[in-house]
């Protein structure tokens, strides 16, 4: 029978995570209450998801701000997986300054970033609205993306793609049948950490942000200054879901995609 020995490390853990996932419970408990504040429990009750559902302004600004994120982290993805494969191609200097400035858009603060575009923006006439909003996205999902994509880069052995090519495959053959197919769980977490940052970000979209036009960050921030709203809190609990379910497919995917290869390559070393 084994015996369970107490462990500083685990406590550590436990804690961290009570300290971290404590305020989240709180907060979707809370939407269920039947009252309009947090400081007591009114009892169950759906009316702050009723109201949520009736405001048509919030819904408006969830559809922007998911339209926002799905364009942002696709064009990032696009062009981050081919920077990827550009700065693979590099060496020696050119390739470290090419990894430097990727780097940059990451280590610097998001105020200054958002700073920056919004005088970039308003040095070339461009209105501040979906548009800014949605090129400052790009920019910094960008670096994100390449990020992910370079180690399983890496990872690629150089004799599989010279194989290719001693088979008589093109160069377009090579990219879409060897290199891509090999590097696709680097795109596919590019993509969703790219989606991810789009969603949270409040600081770069608070500057180039402009009327008529806004995402779920800087509404929040707005009508939080003005008091607590619990309709608030009903948007988060549902947000919280969707990044649940989110997650749990892209494990799934990826344990199937996983499983899916390491069956072919038992099939082959059976067949060799």
């Amino acid at each position: 029978m084994k015996k369970h020995h107490f462990s500083w490390s685990g406590l550590y853990l436990t804690v961290v995570f009570i300290i971290l996932y404590a305020p989240i419970v709180y907060l979707v408990v809370y939407s269920f209450s039947a009252g309009t504040t947090m400081e007591k429990y009114h009892g169950f009750s759906l009316r702050h998801y009723a109201d949520l559902f009736a405001d048509t302004r919030m819904i408006t600004i969830v559809f922007n701000t998911l339209i926002v994120a799905l364009l942002a982290a696709l064009i990032a993805t696009i062009v981050g997986t081919l920077g990827a494969l550009a700065i693979k191609e590099t060496r020696g200097k050119v390739r470290n300054s090419l990894l430097s400035l990727n780097n940059v858009l990451m280590v610097s603060p998001d105020v200054i970033i958002g700073a920056s575009f919004l005088i970039f923006f308003t040095m070339l006439g461009i209105r501040l609205g979906f548009v800014s909003v949605l090129l400052s996205h790009i920019a910094f999902c960008i670096p994100i993306v390449v990020l992910m994509v370079l180690p399983k880069l890496n990872e690629l052995s150089p004799t599989l793609v010279d194989a290719a090519y001693d088979l008589g495959a093109s160069r377009w053959q090579a990219l879409s049948q060897v290199i891509l197919p090999a590097i696709t769980p680097g795109i596919g977490a590019g993509f969703f950490m790219a989606l991810t940052y789009s969603l949270d970000d409040f600081a770069v979209t608070f500057f180039v942000t402009g009327n008529g036009f806004s995402t779920l960050s800087v509404e929040i921030y707005s009508r939080a200054r003005q008091g607590i709203n619990l309709e608030i809190n009903a948007l988060s609990a549902l947000m919280l879901l969707a990044s649940l379910l989110l997650v749990g497919g892209y494990y799934l995917i990826s344990k199937h995609g996983g499983r899916r290869h390491r069956v072919v390559a038992v099939k082959e070393g059976d067949a060799q």
